[in-house]
């Protein structure tokens, strides 16, 4: 006898059970991660509901919405069910949430300790898997004149031209400055070539009277300071 296989659309819910429906009657805030990522994807496969797959996807990274943020179309698309329109849907709106929180923290803009910083910087090199360094300028006020990306490199480090570091200070009229690179490894500690490279651009802008304030070497979820810790 043949069974004919009806696909698990989430119209045959109980419209209570239904994200979109649920999101109209209760509010966004009752729906699950798997439940908004449902309404993004629109259905399933053959055998899953929208929301069943979501949860599934959701199962392989332990329901983690930041390890959800560093997968790759390819990753998703490794889910039946998954395209790259679905893919890039997740993926746009994981990225749109990443930019809210960044200008969230812009808005405060004045620095006024090591977890300013980090919160500043986390959400644009903290998950990424390879090196980068940046420097933030600040006024005499410790407002944020700008943040600059200076180099970009492999998994293992980057390299800084010192030069640009103070020729960008004195082009915006900074008086202080911030170093902040990640680490991809998820190592705290700065390494020699941290600090020393830390010491350089010290001196080199003593002369020219722009303080370098502190270090920042950032990583996921945490950050190192060489201020907080005596070594500047």
């Amino acid at each position: 006898m043949k069974y004919k296989i009806t696909p698990f659309s989430i119209k045959n819910w109980s419209e209570d059970d239904r994200p979109r429906e649920k999101m109209l009657q209760k509010g966004r805030s009752t729906l699950s991660d798997a439940e908004l990522i449902a309404i993004l994807i629109g259905s399933g496969n053959r055998n899953e509901s929208a929301v069943a797959l979501s949860q599934r996807i959701l199962a392989s990274i332990e329901n983690n919405l930041n390890e959800l943020g560093k997968l790759s179309i390819r990753n998703l698309t490794g889910f039946k069910g998954i395209g790259n329109a679905k893919a890039i849907s997740i993926i746009a709106a994981l990225e749109l949430g990443r930019r809210r929180r960044e200008e969230d923290v812009l808005e405060k803009k004045k620095i006024t300790s090591s977890n300013s910083v980090f919160e500043l910087m986390q959400p644009l090199i903290g998950e990424l898997p390879h090196e980068e360094f940046w420097i933030v300028y600040l006024n005499n006020s410790n407002k944020v004149l700008q943040k600059t990306q200076l180099s970009k490199g492999g998994i293992t480090g980057t390299l800084v031209d010192i030069r640009i570091v103070l020729k960008n200070a004195l082009q915006l009229g900074a008086v202080g400055i911030i170093l902040v690179h990640n680490h991809p490894s998820g190592t705290l500690q700065p390494s020699l070539a941290d600090k020393q490279l830390t010491q350089k651009i010290k001196t080199a802008g003593e002369s020219l009277d722009i303080k370098v304030l502190d270090h920042i070497i950032i990583t996921e979820k945490a950050y190192f300071s060489f201020a907080d810790d005596n070594l500047l």
